[in-house]
């Protein structure tokens, strides 16, 4: 009897941040690289950037070129997490499930009314004659 193998494609290119910037001012290029390489090796393709730091308006700002992340994707590429959040807000992929617990924690939860009750046994503190 053979026995089946699994036949699982083997990723050899993924698309991941690369970190630039300074110390405390990190700056991230979208890039294509081999699997093996570490985020500092030789990149095959930069295909967008992405500023984590908010500017002036609140913003983070991401550039992206879509037409060469699908060329990317149909040559069998892999995406990292953290571009899988940048591509799922853009609409390009399906939200990352990450995204929606990260917002789940931030919302802001509505303010409770409390209301003190009286209790009951106890004395309120007396008035100060001498004022």
């Amino acid at each position: 009897m053979a026995s089946a193998t699994k036949i699982v494609p083997k990723i050899d290119k993924v698309i991941r941040l690369c970190r630039k910037g300074c110390t405390n001012r990190p700056f991230y290029h979208i890039v294509v690289q081999k699997r093996t390489d570490t985020q500092d090796g030789p990149v095959i393709e930069q295909v967008g950037s992405f500023d984590p730091i908010p500017n002036s308006s609140n913003e983070k700002l991401v550039a992206v070129n879509l037409a060469r992340i699908r060329h990317w994707l149909g040559e069998g590429a892999g995406v990292s997490d953290p571009v899988a959040q940048l591509l799922g807000l853009s609409g390009f992929l399906p939200n990352h499930p990450r995204t929606l617990i990260q917002a789940w924690r931030n919302r802001s939860s509505p303010a409770r009314e409390t209301k003190l009750d009286p209790i009951f046994g106890i004395a309120p503190p007396p008035t100060n004659p001498n004022v």
